[in-house]
Formats: structure tokens, C-alpha cells, sequence
């Protein structure tokens, strides 16, 4: 994917190891949106379904080796059923191969899922009182 292209009009839907890559991945190249994989490994549902919903172009012009990245809203599914939303960077590469939602309702329950969960920041000030050392 050509990160020229207007931005990609499409859900994905992955699984808990397909998003501990994107995140370690976000990491090893210092991309701004992210969370730690460690938090995710012991957050995320292991049988979850999670899905990548475009929202911009993401650039870092002060670091011209990294490429232009699709910044897109994360809704991850919690080991309790519960969902929370966050970012994450994802190169074109990496986002492209990925599976899409298999139905326009499926996109359609994401679409609203985003719009009223929590999101990872508001998740653990409730369960953690406060505490967010763990971002």
C-alpha cells in the first residue's frame, strides 16, 4: 500500500498474538501510538477478537527512516469480555494483509463499540485507582 493513497476505508479484525506483533513492532520502531505488549498480553482476552479502524496518516518528520504510518483506533477486547479503546500506529505493510471485518454490521458494531468504551487510560484509572504505571 502506497502510503500516498487515501486512507484505507476498511476494518480489520485480528487476533491477541496478531495484535502483540503490531505492538511489539509499534515499539522496535518507536512509533508514537502504542501500549506496552506486556500490558496487553496480560490485559487482552487470549482467544479475543480486536479490530484496527483507520483514522489518519501519521508522519514523524524529525525521523525520516520511519515511514508515514496509519494511525488507527484499537478496540481490544479485555480477558473479562470488556472492550477498551486506544491507538496504535501501523505501517501500511503491516495493516494491508490483515483480515477485514466479514460484514457491514460487524464494521457497523465497531464503529458504535468506539464511540462509547472506555478507553485504556479511563479502564485503568477505574480498576487501578489511579495508578497507570502500567502504560
Amino acid at each position: 500500500m502506497n502510503s500516498d493513497q487515501p486512507l484505507p476505508r476498511e476494518v480489520k479484525v485480528i487476533d491477541t498474538a496478531s495484535l502483540l506483533r503490531l505492538e511489539e513492532r509499534a515499539s522496535e520502531l518507536s512509533l508514537n501510538q502504542r501500549l506496552d505488549a506486556a500490558w496487553v498480553l496480560d490485559c487482552a482476552a487470549p482467544d479475543g477478537t480486536h479490530y484496527l479502524w483507520p483514522a489518519l496518516w501519521n508522519s514523524s518528520s524529525h525521523r525520516p527512516d520511519v515511514p508515514r504510518q496509519l494511525r488507527c483506533k484499537l478496540l481490544i477486547t479485555l480477558r473479562g469480555g470488556e472492550r477498551v479503546v486506544s491507538l496504535l500506529d501501523v505501517l501500511p505493510d503491516d495493516f494491508t494483509p490483515l483480515p477485514r471485518v466479514s460484514s457491514r454490521e460487524e464494521a457497523l458494531e465497531v464503529s458504535q463499540s468506539l464511540d462509547r468504551v472506555l478507553s485504556v487510560r479511563d479502564w485503568l484509572l477505574r480498576e487501578d485507582g489511579g495508578f497507570l504505571g502500567q502504560l
